[in-house]
């Protein structure tokens, strides 16, 4: 399906960071490193490599991959870009920052087993930033999938973290211009935490 989507020359969700990572840039600290899940096309993992910081995306989509390559060199930075699949993922690295944006394409059981490969590449005194939707996003149909159960609530995101530090956790609606696949009126959810050191 992500490799269908992604056999375009257009950038599906645009070149640009998603404006939660350049809402929170003062969180890219350079020379730290990052992990990017499911990164798509690029846009973010470039953007953190443009703020200084070592990073690495994972993607599973040869022509997302592609594009995100394509994207890095343009923007004269480099990014370890790594084919995986990220539910069989062996998650053995540890980072600074681990981020999964708009990561929303498995349900409750998956994303538990993602979320504890996810926090096990956290350093100890690292941090988790996800962003993605709630619930009510059904009622825009702006993005993302059809399926109430894959988004994020408020209690979904504190459950799976407890025991960290939550430095921000907040759903609000807004205006999304990211490419043609975010385009409209959106139901978000913002969480940064740091793992216990």
């Amino acid at each position: 399906m992500w490799e269908q989507r992604y056999a375009t020359d257009e950038y599906v969700f645009g070149t640009e960071p998603a404006r939660f990572l350049s809402e929170h840039a003062n969180l890219l600290i350079p020379g730290a490193t990052a992990l990017s899940v499911a990164d798509g096309e690029g846009r973010n993992s470039v953007f953190m490599a443009q703020r200084g910081m070592q990073v690495t995306a994972l993607e599973f989509a040869p022509s997302a991959i592609r594009k995100a390559r394509a994207l890095a060199s343009d923007r004269g930075v480099s990014v370890d870009i790594q084919h995986a699949d990220v539910l069989r993922h062996d998650w053995p690295a540890q980072y600074d920052l681990v981020a999964g944006i708009f990561i929303q394409f498995v349900g409750p059981h998956d994303r538990k087993r993602l979320f504890d490969g996810m926090k096990a590449s956290v350093k100890p005194g690292g941090l988790m930033m996800l962003h993605g939707y709630t619930p009510k996003q059904l009622e825009h149909g702006t993005g993302g999938p059809p399926f109430p159960e894959n988004m994020y609530t408020d209690v979904i995101l504190r459950a799976a973290f407890v025991g960290w530090d939550i430095l921000e956790c907040r759903a609000y609606e807004r205006e999304v211009q990211e490419g043609r696949g975010h385009s409209g009126m959106s139901a978000l959810i913002d969480f940064v935490a740091r793992k216990p050191a």
